[in-house]
């Protein structure tokens, strides 16, 4: 029989069961699906393989949409994709109203001017965002809010708006160039606010808007050159407030508020004219956007009330997708329709919350390991921040690399300023440039410091409450979490864990269960933690997960492979995070890799050389990690190696019936 694609149709139930007397039709509301998949509950009658297909084993590879019945297990299977948002670090400064890069990706946001108590004020700072932390940008020229955005993080455009001090409507355009604004003497030639926009810096797009008196809504549109605004196609309908998406040539408007009232119109841009497309499912107003023309996604805005609608647009119609988790309006955006940003705004109070979107059927089982550049010493017991073409290596569990920082940048590995502390068996979190030590001591021994990195120097940073060692580290430079961790005297585990704020650490909810030699992944809001001894004699391993929130720990699903990790532990989010090599009573010197979805962990290609007291660049992502130095037996390693992992399809999860 060949392969059956049915969609199952409001038969899925909030607690993840198909009631197979009713049939198999329809569409999977998209808040039913978890990660992508519904985990295994029962198992279902051979009789839906006369509906669907059945075979012995589950196929390989497994497409979007692909459902069968597997004979031999009695379970119902199929593959969905994820669409969902997830928690990123939050902005330095509450705002609403704000400009964004629309073009910059979701790793390299930029977010400008805005206001942060409502419209009393403007503001002209700007911030940068890295995937996993906002740090400060040059300050615009101009003080505003209701202003637009479009380009990218280091080629930034910024244009309109509105100054309350003297209050007025602007047409004042800015350039960035990822450290400084310029204005141009050239300004809108339609001086407004609350404008849609989008494009890049030399093909910036800005269309319709408002300027009093009231209601002033504008239909115009304006194209940027990189050095002057003429005048394009106009808007069928005039409106406010709206959102955008592509590039200029390329473009496409939605939702918004006319003279009279919200709307959900959608309209395309071809660098000439405007002509309609599908209209938004929920009709709103001060909506963000992303993407290009043919795939965007709109999020947020007001209907009233605050919106956390989210929906997809394939160039002809909208689809309803997974909510932001915060319901907001007047916020901003950027990135792709598969790999979004949204920050900021209105929930009625002003907020830094920042959410990532995104849209992937990636399989951890599609990618491959590959030997990098070799650390100029062999280290055990250190520890690791960055990504894979930016990661940051340092202290020891022995002499003489207990000090010792290395930087590497994709291809090498090249001498960082020292420690200044000998350092094993610590902590480890941030990037390259923001980097975080904590814990550990010298020969692997226990202590309270703490060291802060700016990509050249280290400095002493707030001193941890418990002295420690072997803890779970996760987060970035201004927000780490440490967690678990050993107790020499008497020899034991901690259930203790802290949170670095950048200046001190603060005692949060203990974890369930203690242990040391464990890792973690992920933010201070999104984070788990994973693996580890329980018991310090006889040892005793453990495979047990706990994702933190931000308040509270709670149980998540198991490793495979119950393990000391004395190794890595990585990720973004804690649906995005790497249980790497380690040891335990199954393999000592694993090379055992795993990943973990948010609610369970699947087998990933394994390391080519299995090891223990791993380090890893903690801000691996699900398709490019780094893996650096250990012990083989007795030995010390200066191993690399990298892992490049390719978002194609995902393992298939089990459906079930009631």
């Amino acid at each position: 029989m060949g392969t059956i694609t049915r969609n199952f149709a409001n038969k899925l139930t909030t607690s993840g069961t198909i009631d197979a007397t009713t049939g198999i039709d329809g569409v999977i509301p998209s808040s039913n699906i978890a990660n992508s998949s519904v985990t295994n509950i029962t198992t279902v009658p051979a009789s839906i393989g006369e509906t669907i297909e059945s075979v012995a084993s589950d196929p390989s590879p497994v497409t979007e949409g692909q459902f069968w019945y597997n004979s031999t297990t009695g379970a119902l299977k199929g593959l969905v994709q994820l669409k969902a948002w997830s928690a990123g670090s939050n902005m330095t400064t509450a705002r609403a109203y704000l400009g964004s890069a629309t073009n910059a990706t979701q790793s390299s946001g930029l977010a400008f001017g805005g206001s942060a108590n409502g419209g009393v004020t403007a503001l002209n700072s700007t911030e940068e965002y890295s995937g996993f932390t906002w740090a400060a940008g040059g300050n615009m020229g101009t003080a505003r809010y209701q202003l637009a955005g479009a380009g990218t993080q280091t080629a930034g455009l910024g244009f309109g708006g509105y100054t309350p001090s003297p209050a007025a409507v602007v047409g004042l355009t800015e350039e960035y160039n990822g450290s400084t604004w310029a204005a141009n003497p050239t300004g809108l030639a339609n001086v407004r606010r609350a404008i849609g926009s989008c494009g890049t810096q030399t093909a910036g797009l800005a269309f319709g808007g408002q300027n009093p008196p009231a209601p002033g809504q504008k239909n115009s549109t304006e194209e940027y050159d990189g050095s002057t605004w003429t005048a394009g196609g106009n808007l069928t309908t005039a409106r406010q407030s709206l959102g955008g998406a592509g590039i200029q040539t390329a473009a496409v408007g939605f939702g918004g508020e006319t003279s009279t009232a919200n709307t959900a119109e959608t309209e395309e841009y071809d660098g000439s004219t405007w002509t309609s497309g599908g209209n938004l499912n929920t009709t709103r107003r001060q909506l963000a956007g992303a993407g290009i023309q043919t795939n965007a996604i709109a999020f947020s805005g007001r209907t009233p009330p605050f919106s956390s609608a989210t929906e997809q647009y394939d160039g002809t119609s909208w689809i309803t997708v997974s909510s932001m988790s915060t319901a907001r309006a007047s916020g901003a955006g950027g990135g792709s329709a598969t790999a979004g940003l949204g920050f900021g705004g209105y929930t009625p109070s002003v907020t830094a919350a920042t959410e990532e979107f995104n849209s992937t059927t990636f399989s951890p089982a599609t990618g491959v390991w590959a030997s990098g550049g070799s650390l100029p010493a062999a280290s055990n017991g250190g520890a690791g921040a960055g990504i894979q073409t930016a990661a940051l290596s340092f202290g020891s569990r022995t002499a003489p690399q207990e000090q010792v920082t290395n930087e590497y940048d994709g291809t090498s590995w090249a001498a960082g300023g020292p420690l200044g502390t000998p350092m094993g068996n610590l902590g480890g979190a941030g990037t390259q440039t923001a980097g975080l030590a904590f814990g550990g001591g010298p020969g692997g021994g226990n202590s309270t410091t703490t060291k802060e990195y700016d990509g050249s120097t280290w400095t002493a940073g707030g001193s941890l409450n418990v002295s420690n060692s072997f803890l779970a580290a996760l987060g970035t430079q201004t927000a780490a979490i440490g967690a678990g961790g050993y107790n020499p005297s008497p020899a034991s585990v901690r259930i203790t864990a802290e949170q670095y704020n950048g200046t001190s650490w603060t005692a949060i909810t203990n974890i369930s269960t203690g242990r040391y030699a464990l890792a973690g992944g992920g933010t201070t809001s999104s984070g788990v933690i994973f693996g580890g001894i329980s018991v310090v004699s006889p040892l005793t391993y453990t495979g047990v997960s706990e994702e933190y929130n931000g308040s509270s720990w709670t149980a998540g699903g198991s490793l495979n492979q119950g393990r000391s990790m004395f190794a890595g532990g990585a990720g973004t989010s804690s649906d995005q995070a790497y249980a790497i090599a380690g040891d335990g009573p199954v393999a000592s010197d694993s090379n055992s890799v795993e990943q973990y979805n948010g609610t369970a962990w699947t087998t990933s290609p394994s390391l080519a050389t299995g090891r223990r007291s791993i380090a890893v660049g903690t801000q691996s992502t699900a398709t490019a990690a780094i893996a650096f130095g250990g012990r083989v037996s007795s030995t010390d390693q200066s191993i690399t190696e990298e892992f490049t992992g390719t978002p194609t399809t995902a393992t298939a999860s089990t459906l079930t019936t009631s």
